[in-house]
């Protein structure tokens, strides 16, 4: 059965992980209103991206970099018009020999990375996934991590808001994510985002991970927000209370022998009645150490 459903109820980084884990092959559409963007993915890693109606062409951006002149995209395009269309953009310039294929591919990987980021900000809309079909034919593929794509696209969004509504509860804990079916992840991260991810064992809360780290508050609750969108995180249950450390039952120990020793001294002259007083305290000082 094809995965379909809405944004409101799964959101897009849920449904990218979800495609990631189960090293999914395939479309997924993705439409808010009149706009439809196609992400094609192989094994789990996305290859391919478009929408018609998204801003990040890859004319503009070769221009912009100086790879094409205006004259030689005006004439790209022209010729693609001739060929109503069917063609690739980037096919027509690769043969036209102004560009070579790895500076196409660069371009590529950039265009996808930015449509995958505006993507972020989607929230509403539907989306469904087509295994194992592909709308186009690409030569141009790239191989990008699902969790590098949430994790630079979640810099991008605005931070109260993120942790708001990722990071509900201050009072979880959180443990690092494995990953699932045997699939490699490849993931870029910044300096603080590994020294945040260093705190999460799997036993302090969220509050407790504020305390202890480099970072602010607002840093580090951003960064875990991050973390735990990109799957690096999961939500685990609060673990037992660790055994008491040795020294407090030395200390236990020493406490009651005293309390017994006082006892025994007082034994012998004290009447019976403070004799059951003194055991009644012994007894309750050892029910309190309990």
């Amino acid at each position: 059965m094809d995965l379909q459903g809405n944004i409101q109820k799964f959101t897009l980084p849920e449904i990218l992980q979800l495609l990631a884990a189960g090293r999914k092959s395939g479309t997924l559409g993705i439409q808010r209103e009149d706009s439809i963007v196609m992400i094609y993915f192989e094994g789990g890693d996305i290859t391919y991206g478009y929408g018609p109606r998204q801003t990040f062409h890859l004319g503009r951006l070769l221009t912009e970099r100086g790879k094409i002149t205006a004259e030689q995209l005006q004439e790209a395009v022209e010729t693609q018009a001739r060929n109503d269309n069917t063609r690739r953009l980037g096919e027509i310039l690769v043969d036209m020999a102004v560009v070579d294929r790895a500076d196409l591919q660069a371009v590529v990987r950039d265009q996808i990375s930015e449509l995958l980021y505006s993507l972020l900000s989607w929230q509403s809309g539907s989306f469904k996934f087509y295994e194992d079909q592909y709308p186009t034919d690409e030569e141009i593929k790239v191989a990008l991590s699902v969790e590098d794509v949430i994790l630079e696209g979640l810099r991008r969004l605005d931070e109260q808001n993120l942790i708001r509504e990722t990071l509900p509860n201050l009072d979880q804990v959180y443990a690092i994510g494995a990953s699932q079916a045997g699939r490699t992840r490849s993931v870029t991260m910044k300096a603080s985002e590994w020294n945040i991810m260093a705190l999460v064992d799997g036993r302090r809360t969220v509050n407790q991970i504020c305390q202890i780290s480099p970072l602010s508050r607002e840093e580090t609750l951003n960064r875990l927000a991050q973390l735990k969108l990109s799957g690096l995180i999961v939500p685990v249950d609060r673990p037992p209370e660790p055994p008491r450390p040795q020294q407090d039952l030395e200390a236990m120990a020493t406490r009651l022998g005293r309390l017994l020793e006082d006892y025994l001294t007082h034994k012998s002259a004290a009447p019976v009645s403070d004799r059951r007083i003194t055991q009644t305290l012994i007894e309750e000082q050892i029910g309190e150490q309990n």
